[in-house]
């Protein structure tokens, strides 16, 4: 994010061939947020090999746009990687394609790629290219394909003076521009003491700048839906022209985002609102500190997750915003979770916990150190051991059982992510399972079976229908079981999230 005022250039064209459209009513997908921060990992490798920062015109920029592109490449995305200059230099800007969508109804994506020379930019902004970045990769994955056409772009010297935006829209005819209906701008999403400021499309803050071109209060009351949605204030931010925004705005398309902020400090109101402390939002804007180090994994986690829902929302234009949420478990803190409630274990080893765990790997990794939010998830056996099969589960059934929940009359639906790892030692008798206990009754909801094959520990997404339980109270059970022949079983569970649909 920059502070400097707008200056025309020149760029490349980009044109796409677009597949016929097909309207997709899917529900937005959870952002991994173990995922985002691997590419927060691998900006932070490409600046500390780049003599420390990602920087326009600098080797560690150009390999950012580089290991960006690659991923997009292999998921199917067209890609054009533009060049302008600048200050004597060549920057580039990368755009990328989603095949299908109307063409003349683009919803666009964007976030600036480079750093400020004197750090590696992680926050400002790894953070919001590599959110972006993933849920690119979700699109891909899931096979989204909306009536909109989706494009997603990363820029080149914004710190700048937003030059590869600048560059991108001067470069458009006035039919291009009119094309796309819409730009979703990200910067800076994972600041370490963080606001959560949706950018002001309607002006019903009533300072500074007015509102933005029409169809702005649509983007920023979709992403205003999605946090009601989990319980999160928001607040407006003014169109100020500090990021990407600002040509598209000026260029009449309408346009909205999120930031977490940058060097102003956060007020005592706003910490009641928020907590953290009265200080910046981010104490290493724009200076070697801003490393993998200076993101709040909390914000990053959520704001992923708001801007996949404002993709999916605003392109599709048939997702019913998600309802309250009724319960939810991040295994940050004990919730009350109780292990072996029914006392019919019979595991000796590798008892489900909530716990901080420790990756091992035979031959396949077996379990992740990573979680999907925070340091802790639940786990069976969350120590390494001496080898892999130290702590796994052996010797039949370890079950952890949920406090209870009330859930609401109307329908719910249950979501949370987790896997299931094994060696080619295990039988189709071990499993993870999840349960719903209602009064006496205990009914599985999900199941996954073993077999005789290596499967990699990976975290994946589930979400079940709890409409069956309206009204009543419950206990979520979680069950991992070695109830074959002796092998090697690993499990894991985190994000547990009960919705009212």
């Amino acid at each position: 994010m920059r502070a400097l005022p707008l200056i025309g250039a020149t760029a490349l064209l980009v044109t796409v061939a677009a597949a016929p459209a097909q309207a997709a009513a899917v529900a937005p997908p959870d952002i991994p947020l173990a995922n985002v921060k691997n590419h927060l990992a691998q900006l932070q490798s490409i600046a500390t090999a780049n003599g420390g920062n990602r920087a326009h015109g600098r080797p560690g920029y150009l390999a950012s746009v580089t290991y960006v592109k690659g991923l997009l490449d292999a998921a199917g995305f067209q890609t054009q990687q533009q060049s302008f200059t600048y200050g004597g230099a060549t920057g580039y800007n990368l755009i990328a394609d989603w095949p299908g969508g109307d063409t003349n109804d683009t919803l666009m994506v964007g976030a600036h790629l480079d750093s400020v020379t004197a750090g590696p930019g992680i926050n400002d902004n790894g953070s919001g290219s590599a959110a972006n970045l993933e849920v690119a990769l979700a699109v891909a994955r899931s096979g989204f394909q909306p009536s909109r056409h989706l494009r997603f772009g990363w820029w080149g010297a914004e710190e700048l003076g937003l030059r590869g935006s600048t560059a991108y829209v001067n470069s458009l005819s006035s039919a291009q521009k009119a094309a796309i209906t819409g730009y979703l701008n990200f910067d800076m999403v994972g600041s370490p003491n963080p606001g959560y400021f949706l950018y002001d499309g309607d002006n019903s803050d009533g300072t500074g700048s007015g509102p933005g071109p029409a169809g702005s209060a649509e983007i920023e009351d979709t992403l205003e839906a999605y946090f009601t949605s989990i319980g999160v204030p928001t607040r407006g931010t003014d169109f100020d022209g500090r990021s990407d925004y600002g040509p598209f705005i000026a260029a009449g398309i309408p346009a909205g985002g999120i930031f977490t902020g940058a060097e102003g400090r956060k007020t005592a109101a706003q910490v009641q609102l928020w907590g953290g402390t009265q200080a910046a939002f981010d104490a290493c804007y724009h200076r070697s500190c801003d490393t993998s180090a200076n993101i709040n994994d909390t914000a990053l986690d959520r704001n992923s997750d708001a801007i996949a829902y404002a993709v999916w929302t605003l392109a599709a234009g048939t997702v019913t915003p998600p309802g309250p949420s009724v319960f939810a478990d991040d295994f940050e803190t004990a919730k009350g979770w109780t292990t072996n409630a029914a006392g019919t274990d019979t595991a000796t080893t590798g008892a489900w916990e909530r716990g901080d765990p420790a990756a091992t790997s035979s031959g396949v990794a077996t379990q992740l150190g990573t979680t999907v939010n925070g340091t802790n998830d639940l786990v069976t056996g969350a120590s390494a051991g001496s080898s892999a099969g130290a702590n796994d589960v052996d010797g039949g059934t370890t079950t952890i059982r949920s406090p209870a929940i009330t859930l609401p009359s109307g329908a719910s639906s249950l979501s949370f992510s987790w896997y299931l790892a094994h060696l080619n030692n295990a039988t189709s008798a071990d499993y993870f399972r999840v349960q719903v206990i209602s009064g006496t009754s205990a009914t599985t909801v999900f199941s996954q079976a073993g077999a005789a094959a290596d499967r990699a520990a990976s975290w994946q997404k589930a979400t079940v229908s709890l409409a069956a339980y309206a009204g009543q109270t419950i206990r979520l059970q979680v069950e991992a079981a070695d109830a074959g022949t002796a092998s090697l079983v690993e499990a894991a569970v985190d994000d547990i999230v009960i919705t009212q649909s």
